[in-house]
């Protein structure tokens, strides 16, 4: 029987050069969430940095996690950290740039495809198939004109997308924590009414 405790995994890419793009939005959000626990990161054998904690005082227990190498081989630690932290995979909430929302929209979904995103399909492919994990969708717009997708989410956010981007992440840790607390469904009830 596995664990009760739930992984929280964002998606990005490592290095300076990407730490501030559309793509690194999951990092972000793990980042915020890791300053909430006044956490500080540690490196693990399978490639990715995490935090194991509770959520809140006697809380449930969680880990977040950021792969320490690319967004196309993100499913590797994570597989990693499932194995380790005995995680079902319906515990494993995964949060990412979704470029088929408008920036700033945030919706949480259960399953479904992968949409051409590389890190999930990643994940999908090293969990044997499974897509029973929770998604974060964090919106970053589409790309303007005839931009290719891959060259605009490797860019870094407009200045007004900019200067709207802390309350972004800020509102997407808060919609994990909701996920953790509430329910997918509750979680949803909020997020999506925002």
């Amino acid at each position: 029987m596995a664990s009760d405790t739930w992984l929280i995994a964002g998606l990005g890419n490592p290095g300076s050069r990407y730490r501030h793009t559309r793509h690194n939005i999951g990092h972000m959000v793990l980042d915020e969430l890791v300053d909430r626990m006044d956490a500080k990161y540690t490196r693990t054998k399978v490639g990715a940095q995490v935090v194991a904690a509770r959520l809140g005082l006697g809380g449930p227990k969680v880990v977040l996690a950021v792969s320490e190498g690319y967004m196309n081989t993100s499913g590797k630690p994570i597989r990693g950290l499932v194995d380790y932290f005995d995680v079902d995979p319906a515990r494993l909430v995964v949060v990412h740039d979704e470029v088929d929302l408008d920036f700033g929209r945030i919706k949480l979904k259960r399953g479904g495809s992968e949409g051409g995103h590389n890190g999930l399909k990643s994940i999908t492919q090293h969990l044997r198939g499974d897509r029973d994990y929770i998604r974060v969708r964090v919106g970053v717009s589409r790309p303007p004109g005839r931009m290719e997708t891959a060259d605009y989410v490797l860019q870094k956010f407009s200045p007004d997308q900019a200067d709207e981007l802390p309350q972004l992440v800020q509102r997407a840790a808060d919609a994990v924590e909701l996920i953790i607390t509430e329910g997918l469904t509750g979680a949803q009830n909020t997020v999506h009414q925002a």
